[in-house]
């Protein structure tokens, strides 16, 4: 199955630029259909009208009781058949998920299981994972279902936590790796190394 991204953004969308960037330099056999964003100032929307992207805000200003539907109607008419959350700040509607067979992703900046679940995003993750003592720490792509965090994990980077590391520290490096695994995910997927159901 050839992959059709769709993207699901909150912010900057950094994520999702590093994907562009590996499709448009052969990296990833991919077609980029669609970005949708909750957010009328998402940066993300600025990234993806550059590369000519057709661009969406949905939420329930601009469709009142029907973001669901809006958001499942858009990606179909642009041909979506994997969808990438790339941080994303809602939950997704178990419609929405079972819409596209469950081949939705999200992309979680520390390592599932253990720092997952609500609340558990942003800084809050960083600051746990040094509260608690770890000394790695990484990135998880998972399946998403609907609970928090809680899909089948597709796969994980790990990066070692250094005395001198502060969460924004952290969540720098962890960026860094997030951008490196979800293509790196994302050509398993296409060479059907990972499977879905």
């Amino acid at each position: 199955m050839t992959l059709n991204l769709g993207f699901l953004c909150s912010h900057s969308g950094s994520n999702m630029e590093a994907i562009i960037k590996n499709v448009i330099e052969n990296k990833l056999d991919a077609n980029i259909c669609v970005c949708i964003s909750n957010n009328t100032d998402a940066f993300a929307l600025t990234r993806a009208k550059q590369h000519n992207i057709p661009i969406y805000v949905i939420n329930e200003k601009t469709y009142p009781n029907a973001v669901d539907n809006t958001i499942i109607n858009t990606l179909k008419k642009h041909n979506a058949n994997t969808i990438i959350l790339a941080g994303y700040m809602k939950k997704l509607a178990k419609e929405v998920i079972d819409a596209f067979d469950c081949r939705v992703l999200n992309i979680h900046p520390a390592l599932l299981p253990k720092y997952g679940g609500k609340g558990m995003y942003g800084m809050n993750i960083h600051k746990a994972v040094i509260d608690n003592g770890e000394t790695i720490t990484g990135a998880t792509i998972h399946q998403v279902n609907n609970l928090y965090d809680d899909g089948r994990i597709l796969a994980q980077k790990t990066i070692p936590i250094l005395n001198n590391d502060t969460p924004q520290t952290i969540a720098d490096k962890v960026l860094t790796i997030e951008h490196i695994l979800y293509t790196e995910t994302l050509i398993k997927i296409a060479n059907n190394e990972i499977k879905f159901p």
